[in-house]
């Protein structure tokens, strides 16, 4: 054994047989995870009954510092949660959350805050916090990976906290506007059948609430219109939407939005009448002529007034003239 090596040794049994205090800024403790102690005042925020703990959270955030009332508050949480005093601390830790620009961290706390406590005094005030949070993520806000590295928008992430909103009360205030929004994030990812479903739900449950309703009609036929322009042109859809702006037309006649149903509808039945059209043509092409006539007649059904409508007229006669033959002539 070389001299530096028994130094060495020798060292490490003086600092291990004299310990010594040492700034410890980093403390872990179970269940509250890693806090920043400044040397020589650690402890000192520290209570030992949750109300008292709650008043020191509650004097730092009225201070503005949520680093400190952060981290009491979730102390109240994780040592006396069963305490009356538990569920204030929780919102003041989806309020600190918050005004640390953390909106997902913050929209979780108060989730689990409502669905522990749904008979709170502020009830209304925190989901309306969870509403303004989740309508950041639908304009656009981007999530976070690891709550702490901008990653991307996401359109089922946001659907998903509009439906947890609707889901803890769907009777609250602001349940019929998210489950709106609901449709609205599903647009986005252009996916229109979960957008028509979200719409017929809006409609289906808020019908005693006229204008919540007539809002989900009308953007349900307006997703069934997106849908059915979309690839290649989807009767089926496009029928839908019809008799939905029809139904909404019925329904809600004062609409201001009628004029508008009324010009989609004209638009939609063009086009349903031009896809018959070519339809009608296909059958001719191969000989198939009682099916043409069958899409031709439908053309003039749908859209009488059209150049569709036209020339399906004189395809209508040439085609009977055709079948009926010389000896009918």
């Amino acid at each position: 054994m070389n001299g530096w090596t028994i130094r060495l040794l020798a060292l490490l049994v003086c600092w291990l047989a004299f310990p010594c205090n040492c700034p410890a800024p980093l403390i872990y403790r179970p269940g509250e995870g890693w806090t920043y102690e400044p040397v020589g005042g650690g402890g000192k925020w520290q209570r030992a009954r949750a109300e008292d703990q709650l008043q020191v959270a509650q004097a730092a955030f009225d201070k503005k510092d949520f680093s400190l009332a952060l981290k009491a508050a979730r102390r109240v949480v994780n040592v006396w949660p069963f305490s009356d005093y538990a569920p204030k601390a929780s919102y003041l830790v989806g309020r600190c959350y918050e005004a640390k620009g953390k909106d997902e961290k913050a929209f979780k706390e108060y989730q689990k805050l409502v669905s522990k406590s749904p008979r709170l005094d502020n009830y209304d005030e925190i989901v309306q916090r969870q509403y303004d949070i989740t309508n950041k993520y639908l304009a656009g806000k981007w999530f976070k990976l690891w709550g702490v590295i901008p990653f991307f928008p996401s359109m089922e992430r946001t659907a998903e906290m509009y439906k947890q909103i609707v889901s803890t009360g769907p009777y609250s205030e602001v349940a019929p506007q998210a489950q709106l929004k609901i449709g609205a994030a599903r647009e986005k990812q252009s996916n229109y059948a979960l957008a028509v479903k979200a719409y017929e739900l809006a409609a289906d449950r808020y019908h005693d609430r006229p204008q919540v309703a007539a809002d989900a009609l009308f953007k349900q036929a307006k997703a069934y219109q997106q849908q059915a322009q979309t690839a290649d042109y989807d009767q089926t859809a496009a029928a839908q939407a019809i008799a939905v702006f029809t139904d909404f037309m019925t329904l809600y006649p004062n609409d201001s939005r009628g004029d508008e149903a009324q010009k989609i509808i004209a638009l939609l039945k063009t086009e349903q009448a031009r896809g018959n059209f070519q339809t009608a043509k296909f059958y001719e092409k191969y000989g198939r002529l009682a099916g043409a006539l069958v899409y031709y007649n439908e053309v003039l059904l749908l859209d009488p007034n059209s150049q569709y409508a036209n020339d399906a007229k004189e395809r209508i006669d040439t085609l009977k003239k055709r079948i009926q033959g010389p000896t009918a002539q």
